[in-house]
């Protein structure tokens, strides 16, 4: 479109006149040619953010609805016509990222104004990642970090998958980035979920609850905005070419009773579509990148973690549940061990064998090394009648506190005598440990509320991501969630070992218990 002098007076005071107006886009074709050159306007959810854009913005979000391209040419706008000298910014998850952001929106986008525009707001500099404006010395930046100086606007593409890949490069964007943003200017961090933790994950809770809660923002306050795939008008598909399966159809029916509206045949048809060819028919995968609820996003965790699958199994057969009560009968305790004075976690699952079920009822951690006492004190408040402890293959030589003659099996047995202390044998390799998680994990039943960190690091528990070759390595990382895991893995090789049914295990007999919590 081509605007007349005359025209382009009267309007560029206006900026919803000039974001609908002023810039081009590039995008996919759909027969695979170098793109195709569009107008840019904002779809419905981009205008739904801008009229609710506040100082600080989380934006939890199904894939494809064009967010890095609505603030890129947000931030260009900003830069162009500021009356100072404004310093905008944008955070992508790597250097290849950061490239494709700045060539292909940015870039692109003041590139295609109109010459006269461009030569009225012409560049004093322009790099590989930066332009910076002669008129207001105003710029724009696209980079993998931002510490430096002042940022008046800063955007931060798909945070969740930094913070997956690049924990420490996500904690530098929370600590170092978001303060170079002073209180009047404007922050947008967005991105699909990737597991329930992270610097991602802990900035959605915190914004969901004081949305949840009604309270007014201050101004370093995160106004939570979700948009689901739903509410996207274009996806949508003939439900003539597609199969509803009964298990899909009862899926389908429960969101309609979170969201409080139908779902049309032409909805659920684009959506199983979707499922069964873009993610080969994992329910997991589209919860994460089209989510119906914020919820349900944070139900998946990424490709590199050890126990997605099995995870999502348990919550789809309803093994995860709001509460499983105590039964007649020992609980059983599983642990991994930290050392006094270190960083190392002790975490601690609490367990009943039920019939073929294995209960958990709840899990404990201490963020810092304890001595045995703290850890006694807390087992006998429960008022649990145990059956046995199961520790690692190192609480017989590991030791504790002062003491350096006595191992931490001895220190337990001490403590908390009559009590029957059971070491469990090491494995020749951890990813044999993790096969065993596997195989165990379908008869593990889960109290949704006393499990509830427990279930999150296993989930979160993930392999080394491989920076410079940009795979996931074999083995696991070592952080927050090793402790749960690994004292998870010390009841899996129990179970591995055919100790299961032996005198004193636990359970309360070989029958099936019946109860309300299985279908809770």
């Amino acid at each position: 479109m081509t605007f007349t002098a005359e025209q382009l007076a009267a309007n560029l005071n206006d900026p919803w006149w000039r974001l609908s107006n002023l810039y081009k886009i590039i995008v996919k074709g759909d027969d695979d040619d170098d793109g195709l050159v569009l107008q840019f306007r904002p779809n419905r959810a981009q205008r739904r953010l801008l009229r609710r854009l506040h100082t600080r913005n989380l934006i939890l979000k199904a894939r494809q609805l064009g967010f890095t391209t609505l603030i890129a040419i947000l931030w260009l706008d900003t830069a162009l016509f500021s009356k100072s000298p404004i310093r905008c910014g944008m955070i992508a998850q790597d250097k290849e990222a950061a490239a494709n952001i700045f060539r292909d929106k940015v870039r692109f986008a003041y590139d295609r104004l109109p010459e006269s525009l461009r030569l009225a707001l012409p560049l004093e500099k322009a790099t590989a990642n930066e332009l910076v404006f002669a008129h207001n010395k105003a710029s724009i930046r696209v980079a993998t970090s931002m510490r430096s100086g002042t940022i008046h606007r800063l955007h931060v593409s798909e945070m969740g998958k930094i913070g997956a890949k690049y924990p420490q490069k996500a904690r530098e964007v929370v600590t170092g980035s978001f303060p170079a943003v002073p209180q009047t200017g404007v922050i947008v961090v967005e991105s699909t979920a990737e597991g329930r933790e992270g610097e991602f994950y802990k900035l959605t809770m915190r914004a969901k609850s004081l949305s949840d809660a009604g309270r007014q923002l201050g101004r370093k306050d995160f106004a939570f905005h979700f948009f689901p795939w739903f509410d996207e008008p274009g996806y949508v598909l003939d439900p003539g070419q597609v199969v509803i399966s009964e298990q899909d159809r009862e899926y389908f029916e429960e969101v309609e009773a979170k969201i409080g509206r139908p779902l049309s045949d032409e909805q659920r048809a684009w959506y199983v579509a979707t499922r069964d060819s873009d993610f080969s028919g994992e329910d997991e995968k589209m919860w994460q990148e089209y989510p119906s609820t914020p919820e349900e996003a944070f139900q998946v965790s990424t490709e590199g973690c050890f126990y997605s699958k099995q995870l999502t199994a348990a919550r789809k057969d309803r093994r995860i549940v709001p509460r499983i009560p105590l039964v007649p009968g020992p609980v059983n305790t599983f642990w991994d061990l930290g050392h006094s004075g270190s960083s190392d976690a002790t975490g601690i699952w609490f367990h009943q064998r039920v019939g073929m079920e294995n209960r958990f009822l709840r899990y404990k951690e201490w963020d810092l090394g304890e001595t045995i006492s703290e850890y006694v004190r807390y087992l006998q408040s429960t008022g649990y009648t145990f059956g046995r402890h199961y520790l690692p293959h190192d609480a017989e030589n590991k030791r504790l506190g002062l003491d350096a003659n006595k191992s931490i099996a001895d220190l337990l047995r001490e403590a908390m005598p009559g009590q029957k202390v059971e070491i469990v044998d090491r494995v020749d390799s951890i990813h044999t440990g993790i096969q065993m998680v596997r195989d165990a994990f379908p008869s593990c039943w889960f109290d949704e509320e006393g499990c509830a960190d427990g279930i999150a690091h296993i989930g979160a528990y993930r392999k080394e991501w491989d920076e410079q070759h940009g795979v996931w390595k074999p083995t696991p990382r070592h952080d927050h969630t090793s402790h749960a895991a690994d004292s998870f893995r010390q009841f899996a090789q129990e179970v591995s070992g055919g100790n299961v049914f032996r005198e004193g295990y636990g359970g309360a007999g070989k029958r099936r218990a019946s109860g309300s919590w299985r279908t809770a």
